[in-house]
Parts: structure tokens; C-alpha cells; sequence
């Protein structure tokens, strides 16, 4: 793991000094039982399906990954002098939890398993994602999605 102490001054500068957003406070509501909900899983691992294009580094965007999608035609292009690929080349699972998500919905601890499933990259300035999390937010609603897992990497 990499501390701020040990990264290039312009890269520590960069994280330190960046502009972050004001959140209002929301306050928590209920929800369904956990049983009967529809999850989605969002990913900050930068992964698409092969034939998706890459991540542009510093630019707010998300792929879509379709539930029936083939895991193995999933690539990582996250780009980040610390980030690690090892645990993703070893089990997608780590930072795409798709069959535990599946496994939850098997034994009834979850609903149901979303149509769709999203990815960003890491390392975006989170000003860059205010507008495309609006999208996202749309798309979820539409999709009756009522959880996420969020896999932050």
C-alpha cells in the first residue's frame, strides 16, 4: 500500500490539493429486506469488455457491464502508477464481485442480480464523475435497481 509520504511530490500534491464536492446531509431511509432486492454491482477497478474502449485517465466516464456478459472478455484499463493487477488476474471476484453477488441470490440473502452492472476508473478526480453519476443514478432507478455494492478499489 502506498502513503502519501512515499508517492512523487507532484502526485501527493495532486491528491492533497484537489478540488472535492459538497455533500448536503441525507438522511438514511429503509428499504426493502435485503432479500428482496435488486443489486447492482459499480467498480472503480477501470474494467470493460474488451470490445469497450479504454479508460481516459482525469475524464469522468463509466462503462456498462451486462450481467450476461462473459467475465473473461473483461479488461482492466485502469491506469495508475500504484495500482496493482495481481489480485484482479487472480480472481475477478476482488474487484468485480459478481459471483458472490450471484452465490447471495442463489442461497435468497439477495433478490435479484441487476441486468446491468457499471464500472469507472479510480484515480478520477471526483468532480469529473458529478455529471455522469446523475446518468447513472437514472439508469439505476430504471433499471428498479434498489442496492449497490460498491467495489472501490
Amino acid at each position: 500500500m502506498a502513503h502519501l509520504s512515499d508517492m512523487p511530490e507532484k502526485q501527493r500534491n495532486m491528491i492533497v490539493n484537489q478540488d472535492l464536492p459538497d455533500y448536503d446531509d441525507t438522511p438514511c431511509v429503509d428499504g426493502p429486506a435485503l432479500s428482496e432486492r435488486k443489486i447492482a454491482i459499480i467498480t472503480t477497478a477501470g474494467l470493460h469488455r474488451r470490445d469497450d474502449a479504454f479508460f481516459t485517465p482525469g475524464v469522468g466516464e463509466y462503462r456498462i457491464i451486462p450481467d450476461d456478459t462473459d467475465m473473461n472478455d473483461l479488461i482492466m484499463s485502469h491506469v495508475s502508477t500504484n495500482f496493482d493487477r495481481t489480485g484482479f488476474q487472480q480472481d475477478l471476484n476482488l474487484v468485480f464481485p459478481i459471483e458472490r453477488l450471484r452465490e447471495l441470490q442463489a442461497a435468497g440473502e439477495v433478490g435479484e442480480v441487476a441486468s446491468y452492472h457499471y464500472a469507472f476508473m479510480g484515480a478520477t478526480p471526483p468532480m469529473a464523475h458529478e455529471a455522469i453519476a446523475k446518468d447513472l443514478a437514472g439508469l439505476l432507478k430504471g433499471d428498479n435497481v434498489t442496492g449497490v455494492i460498491l467495489a472501490g478499489v
